[in-house]
């Protein structure tokens, strides 16, 4: 395996035509999550509303847990909270276990934000299903299981 020049790892064990189906999935995927973004027009930047899926997710959690999940350090973390704390999407609590520490946990505010984000991203997705014929869809919806493969992480 050798280094590409951001800091990753390449498989040179690839194939071509691997090689080919990983940079045209990479293009396209990310492409379509960024058009989703710039369509969708969220007010919440992406790292706080990442921030606040995963509180919901696996909430409620420690700000070092948080940054640890978000990949982020942990004065990025508190400066993330505070921000969602001035917009009630988040609710902070003493952490039962430590009195020292406090857990973030996902307020009402936060939920029907992410509901109308969710619900407002589908229909654009939706919108750009519509321009598929049928055997397109069918091929969609053949593909995602292995897509939704490509979510597990890698073993270490």
């Amino acid at each position: 395996m050798g280094a590409d020049s951001g800091g990753g790892t390449v498989t040179s064990g690839l194939d071509a035509r691997d090689e080919e189906l990983a940079a045209r999935l990479r293009l396209v995927i990310g492409r379509l999550n960024r058009r989703i973004r710039i369509d969708g027009s969220e007010t919440l930047p992406p790292l706080q509303l990442s921030t606040l899926v995963t509180v919901e997710q696996h909430g409620p959690l420690r700000l070092s847990e948080l940054a640890r999940r978000e990949g982020v350090t942990a004065p990025t973390m508190s400066r993330v909270l505070s921000a969602l704390d001035e917009q009630g999407m988040v609710a902070r609590a003493a952490d039962p276990g430590d009195a020292r520490g406090v857990l973030v946990s996902i307020a009402d505010t936060g939920r029907s934000c992410l509901r109308e984000i969710r619900s407002h991203r589908n229909a654009l997705i939706a919108r750009r299903l519509d321009r598929l014929d049928s055997a397109q869809r069918e091929a969609l919806v053949a593909a995602l299981p292995a897509l939704e493969a490509l979510l597990v992480p890698d073993e270490d």
